[in-house]
């Protein structure tokens, strides 16, 4: 009677995991669910996706300046300098979140004033 009990009882708990699993997976496959991965899709092929910190934007000599004295200050941190017709660019980092920037926006803030987050573009 006992192996019977313990047996009926393994059995319902299996069916009611399997039941928890499948009903997980339709989630995942609704009409809304999928339209809204095509638009974040769509988004991040026009916009791009992640955050950089600017910590200039202005002429060519200037730019070249900051982007060398943060380099020194920096080592090992990723900068590029980009030509934005007037303006030169000085961008650092690639950040996923703008968590992730801020917390380092605090650090280059000791160095460098008037520095801001920015989503990265194409």
């Amino acid at each position: 009677m006992k192996n019977k009990r313990l047996l009926a009882t393994l059995f319902i708990s299996a069916f009611i995991s399997i039941q928890g699993i499948s009903a997980q997976n339709n989630t995942n496959s609704s009409k809304q669910v999928k339209e809204l991965i095509a638009k974040k899709r769509a988004y991040n092929k026009e916009f791009g996706f992640g955050y950089r910190i600017q910590i200039y934007y202005g002429n060519e000599t200037k730019a070249k300046s900051l982007r060398n004295k943060f380099r020194i200050e920096f080592p090992g941190t990723y900068n590029i300098l980009e030509y934005d017709q007037p303006y030169w660019k000085v961008q650092v980092g690639n950040y996923k979140t703008k968590l992730e920037a801020d917390k380092s926006l605090v650090i280059f803030k000791e160095k460098f004033s008037g520095i801001i987050v920015i989503p990265m573009g194409k």
